[in-house]
C-alpha cells in the first residue's frame, strides 16, 4: 500500500543515514590512529568520551546541559521576537503595496547584510551584555523569516481573493480568513529556516564575549588549547541544532497537515 511504500522508504533512509555516519567515523578513526593527522586532532572515540563526561563535569562552572540552556535560551528571545516582528512585516508588504514601498527598501539594503557584520556595531550600541546576542539572533532570524512570508503572500491566487470579495468579506475578513491561511506554510518554511540561522548565530556571537554558553565553550577551549573541548561544544551544536529543525517539522507537520511538503 501507499502507507507501507512510505514506511519503508523512511526505513532505509534511516538505514542509509546509519551506514553514512558509521563510515565517516571509521575514516576518522583510521585517519588519526598513528598518523601524524592524529597529533593534530582526536579520534571519535576520545571526542565521544569527553562528550559523554561533560554531562558530569562543568568547565567554567556549567555542564554541557548548563552551557546548551544558556545558548538556547538566548535563541528563544530573539527568534521569537524575530517571529513576530518578521512574519507581520512579510504579511503587510505582500498584501498592501503601500507598506511594500515603504519597507521594501530598507529591507533589501539590510537583507543582503550578513549578520555576523553587525556584531562590531551591537557591541558598541548594547555593549557586551545580553542584549547583543539576541540582537544579533534577532537579525539572523528575522530576515529569513520575512522574505519567505512575503514571498507566500505574494503568491496567493487573486481569484480566490476576488471571491471572498464577491461573496461579501471585507479587507479585514479577507485577510484573516484567505491570506493568513494560505500563507502559513510559507510562515513555517520561514521560521524553520530561521531557528537553524538563530542557533548558528548565537555561536558567533557568544564567540565574541560569553562566560557561558557552547560558543563560549569553543572558544574557552581553543584558550587552553583543548581540541577535545572544542569538539565537544562542535557535536552538542550539531545535535541541538538537529533536534530544533526536527522538532519544527513535526510541528509544521502536525498543523499543517492539510499541505504536507516534500521530505
Amino acid at each position: 500500500t501507499k502507507k507501507l511504500f512510505k514506511d519503508r522508504d523512511d526505513f532505509w533512509r534511516l538505514i542509509c543515514g546509519i551506514i553514512a555516519i558509521l563510515g565517516f567515523l571509521l575514516i576518522w578513526h583510521f585517519g588519526t590512529n598513528g598518523t601524524r593527522l592524529g597529533e593534530i586532532m582526536p579520534g571519535p572515540i576520545v571526542i565521544l568520551k569527553s562528550f559523554f563526561e561533560a554531562f558530569t563535569q562543568k568547565t567554567a562552572g556549567y555542564t554541557i546541559f548548563g552551557h546548551t540552556f544558556w545558548s538556547l535560551s538566548r535563541v528563544l528571545v530573539g527568534y521569537s521576537v524575530a517571529c513576530i516582528l518578521g512574519i507581520s512585516l512579510g504579511l503587510l508588504m505582500g498584501r498592501y503595496r503601500l507598506a511594500e514601498a515603504i519597507f521594501r527598501p530598507f529591507y533589501e539594503m539590510i537583507r543582503p547584510i550578513p549578520p555576523i557584520a553587525w556584531i562590531s556595531l551591537a557591541i558598541l550600541w548594547f555593549g557586551l551584555g545580553e542584549t547583543m546576542a539576541y540582537f544579533i539572533i534577532f537579525l539572523s532570524a528575522f530576515n529569513n523569516i520575512t522574505i519567505n512570508v512575503f514571498m507566500g503572500t505574494k503568491s496567493i491566487n487573486q481569484e480566490l481573493v476576488g471571491c471572498a470579495k464577491m461573496l461579501g468579506a471585507n479587507e479585514a475578513q479577507v485577510f484573516r480568513t484567505v491570506v493568513i491561511p494560505a500563507t502559513i506554510p510559507y510562515i513555517f518554511a520561514g521560521m524553520q529556516i530561521g531557528i537553524s540561522s538563530s542557533w548558528a548565530a548565537v555561536v558567533a556571537a557568544e564567540m565574541v564575549r560569553s562566560s557561558k554558553g557552547l560558543g563560549f565553550l569553543i572558544v574557552s577551549g581553543m584558550d587552553i588549547n583543548n581540541i577535545s573541548q572544542i569538539f565537544v561544544g562542535i557535536l552538542a551544536i550539531g545535535i541541538v541544532g538537529f533536534l530544533l529543525a526536527t522538532i519544527m517539522r513535526g510541528v509544521e507537520g502536525k498543523l499543517c497537515q492539510w499541505n504536507v511538503r516534500g521530505k
